[in-house]
């Protein structure tokens, strides 16, 4: 979602922590809306839920969005390891946010 989209602002987060090495430098800083933020933590891999392997979480720095994910109504599917594990560790089809993307998909507005 774009930040005004949300309720709040977006936060700035480390992809990967300070505590893991990361750097507060450009290249390791994405924003992300709260929701995110707070549920990926210092986390950078998750387990696939279809293969049960522990895989490095999406990098929006390196990753194509579209390779990872697709959207189906307001539900974020993940198509690949990354995208399944990443969809999961940060809950991004938290019941709210389905709505507000649906809502805003019939808006034509995503």
């Amino acid at each position: 979602m774009a930040q005004w989209q949300m309720p709040g602002p977006f936060q700035v987060d480390h992809v990967i922590a300070v505590q893991h090495g990361g750097k507060t430098e450009a290249a390791n800083l994405a924003l992300a809306c709260p929701h995110c933020n707070r549920n990926k933590g210092p986390n950078i891999a998750g387990i696939d839920p279809r293969s049960g392997a522990l895989v490095r979480l999406f990098n929006p720095r390196i990753d194509v969005w579209a390779d990872h994910f697709r959207i189906i109504g307001g539900w974020i599917e993940g198509t690949s390891p990354i995208g399944r594990a990443t969809a999961q560790v940060l809950n991004l089809n938290a019941a709210w946010l389905v709505e507000v993307r649906a809502a805003l998909a019939t808006e034509e507005l995503l």
